[in-house]
């Protein structure tokens, strides 16, 4: 090989290559081990969940309180979180736009149908709540924002599983648990399902979740937008007065509005 020739470079998406960080992987392994209990853990605590050297923890510990993310109960000794992963995660977050987009249209249709509705999206291989805008009305549903659930039993989850195509889709639908657990019947019947979400371009079903509820979804961007939601309405029983056909036209007009404001449907 002469001095001036560069061998071409392997990305790991195409060679599958998988490279190990051993620090970066201990200051993780760390910070994931405080997020999932949510409660303050000692250094002698995290050595034995994590299963290293508590020499291995000290080091990672004190250079993560040194940058912040990270603080020590001066009684007690545990540590915790403080904000400065929150305030990473949303200085540049891909959906303040469309939250932003999404505030005034939402408000606007729970006040016209008297309904609570939500914003989600996918986020790996979970629907992921964004935002919510209650209901007006004394009795309402509410839905955590920051909650997850499984795509397959929600319509905003299936609706955007089916604006996947070729690939993705078959890669989405392989690491979903539930999927994998259907027979092969079943999931011909899903796929076929999914295709004619796709067409129609919503979804409809009674909730999986609430007995007696109806949740109707919409998309909020297209089929080939960067970023896309899922716009749902939770309709309760008192208010079955407000006909689907109602209901459809105005969540549609809300998605269409989201998406104009952000940017993401011309």
């Amino acid at each position: 090989m002469s001095r001036d020739t560069v061998p071409e470079a392997k990305t790991a998406s195409s060679n599958q290559l998988n490279y190990h960080v051993p620090a970066l992987e201990k200051g993780l392994d760390i910070l994931e081990c405080l997020a999932v209990p949510g409660v303050p853990l000692t250094q002698a605590q995290l050595a034995r969940a994590l299963g290293r050297r508590a020499g291995e923890v000290f080091r990672m510990l004190s250079c993560l309180e040194r940058r912040g993310f990270i603080q020590r109960d001066p009684v007690s000794g545990a540590y915790s979180l403080t904000l400065r992963l929150y305030e990473l995660s949303h200085a540049h977050s891909p959906f303040r736009r469309l939250l932003r987009a999404a505030a005034r249209p939402m408000r606007e249709l729970t006040e016209t149908l008297r309904e609570s509705c939500h914003l989600s999206v996918l986020h790996r291989g979970k629907l992921l709540v964004l935002a919510q805008e209650e209901s007006p009305a004394r009795v309402r549903l509410s839905v955590e924002v920051g909650g997850t659930f499984p795509p397959l039993h929600t319509v905003s989850g299936r609706l955007l599983i089916a604006q996947l195509t070729g690939a993705a889709l078959e890669d989405a639908l392989e690491l979903d648990g539930e999927y994998a657990a259907l027979s092969a019947m079943e999931q011909a019947a899903l796929v076929e399902r999914l295709a004619v979400i796709r067409a129609r371009g919503y979804e409809e079903a009674i909730s999986e979740m609430i007995e007696g509820v109806r949740d109707l979804a919409v998309l909020v961007g297209t089929p080939i937008s960067a970023v896309q939601a899922a716009l749902a309405i939770a309709s309760l029983p008192r208010n079955r007065k407000i006909r689907n056909d109602d209901i459809l036209p105005a969540i549609r007009t809300c998605a269409e509005a989201i998406g104009r404001s952000a940017g993401i449907v011309v």
